[in-house]
């Protein structure tokens, strides 16, 4: 990847990092499931009115949408309504790059190098670490539909890429489209219409600005960027990135939730660190020099 395409995977990874905080704060006063509708309806409108779409076909946009958006975030919303500290979703969602890898093997006949491969199996040791020294802070449920909204992150990081869409902003928008009107529905069933309306007749600033971070930076800005790495490199140069994104959650959850890390989870996040470098870093290769030729006449000429 060029420094600048790297530099863009960062500022991803820092806008998904504090993200998790910033959900969780807003669904104090939203049911989970209508929270993401209220998200995915700003993320959607008006943007779908102003963005053509991505040339993919609706059948792949639908797949997208189904395990991007609205599996992912419908697992996560939940766990974290159901007790999920956010520092430690963070570090559990990143289990997604193993399972991306798997899936992109799987599905793409795409073959990570022996580097990437070395460099993720120690990133996912260092998040091994780190969940070690959260594990008496989470419950059991929520752990595993986190885990399962680290599948279907996967599933669409794959399926992202080989949609190969021509903008990563618009099929954002567009794929977005499935999300608010089921997760409305199964928030009518699972709360009920009272419950619902009572909630978005009472919408704090919180529950406001909480959607426009997680509508506009994390999800325009954020899988806009995203998606478009993923259709210019591969998978497994790309994904590894998002190691960081715990590093940062854990921050972020300290300073603002004063859920205070670990030892071992300083630990966790140096090695993961270094095993981002290993599988992202590629090594400059020196390129052959061909003997020069000696400069002919008219060249000495041109020369002086």
């Amino acid at each position: 990847m060029t420094l600048r395409h790297s530099l863009l995977a960062l500022l991803v990874v820092v806008i998904w990092g504090a993200n998790f905080v910033v959900i969780d704060a807003g669904q104090q006063d939203v049911p989970p499931l209508l929270f993401l509708a209220l998200r995915f309806l700003v993320v959607c409108v008006p943007a779908v009115f102003f963005l053509k779409p991505p040339g993919i076909g609706w059948r792949q946009l639908l797949l997208v949408g189904g395990f991007l958006s609205l599996g992912q975030f419908a697992l996560l919303y939940l766990a974290l309504a159901l007790g999920m500290p956010p520092g430690l979703a963070s570090l559990l969602l990143q289990t997604q790059v193993m399972f991306s890898l798997v899936v992109a093997a799987l599905v793409l006949r795409e073959r990570p190098s022996r580097r990437q491969l070395a460099g993720v199996v120690i990133g996912m040791i260092g998040l091994a670490l780190v969940i070690a020294g959260h594990t008496q802070a989470a419950p059991l449920l929520p752990l595993v539909v986190t885990l399962g909204a680290a599948l279907s992150w996967s599933i669409g990081n794959v399926l992202a890429r080989r949609a190969q869409a021509s903008s990563g902003l618009s099929l954002v928008v567009w794929s977005g489209l499935i999300v608010p009107l089921p997760a409305l529905a199964l928030s009518l069933i699972v709360d009920t219409p009272a419950v619902v309306w009572q909630a978005l007749t009472g919408l704090s600033w919180v529950a406001i600005g909480s959607t426009v971070y997680t509508a506009v930076f994390a999800s325009l800005i954020g899988y806009g960027i995203w998606n478009s790495l993923l259709a210019r490199y591969p998978t497994s140069a790309v994904v590894p990135f998002t190691l960081l994104v715990p590093v940062v959650g854990i921050l972020t959850a300290w300073l603002v939730q004063g859920e205070v890390p670990a030892i071992t989870e300083f630990i966790g996040g140096a090695i993961m660190l270094a095993g981002l470098a290993a599988a992202v870093l590629q090594p400059r290769r020196r390129e052959a020099r061909l003997p020069l030729a000696p400069p002919d006449r008219e060249s000495q000429e041109n020369l002086t």
